[in-house]
């Protein structure tokens, strides 16, 4: 299973991206899906996460600005990201519960995309 995350760039700030991620491979089903970002010299922490059934959680710092969504078709997980500010500049990294045959799960990283907020 891979994970193949886009959509980050260069932008300024109060400006919107959108963060995509596919997961491709031998997928039987899929759990939850979540965003994840990493700063320089910070901690990766979760972003905003959605699960099977559509239930979603956020970040106290994003809520009202990031909608996360999921096409179960298309095994993929996107990040709509709204009146971005400075320190909203990270590596942007989904993750995906994946399961091969309905029993066993399997927890997948997408590569990271770069999102940079000019002030």
């Amino acid at each position: 299973v891979q994970l193949q995350a886009s959509g980050g760039g260069l932008v300024q700030t109060g400006g919107s991206l959108r963060l995509s991620c596919a997961a491709s491979g031998s997928i039987f089903s899929t759990n939850v899906m979540a965003w994840y970002r990493q700063a320089p010299g910070k901690q990766r922490d979760m972003v905003a996460l959605v699960s099977n059934g559509g239930s979603t959680n956020y970040a106290n710092s994003v809520k009202g600005r990031f909608t996360i969504s999921r096409d179960n078709a298309k095994n993929a997980v996107y990040l709509q990201m709204n009146s971005l500010k400075h320190e909203d500049t990270a590596v942007y990294y989904c993750h995906v519960d994946v399961t091969r045959d309905g029993r066993n799960w399997y927890s997948y990283w997408g590569q990271g995309t770069q999102v940079t907020v000019s002030s």
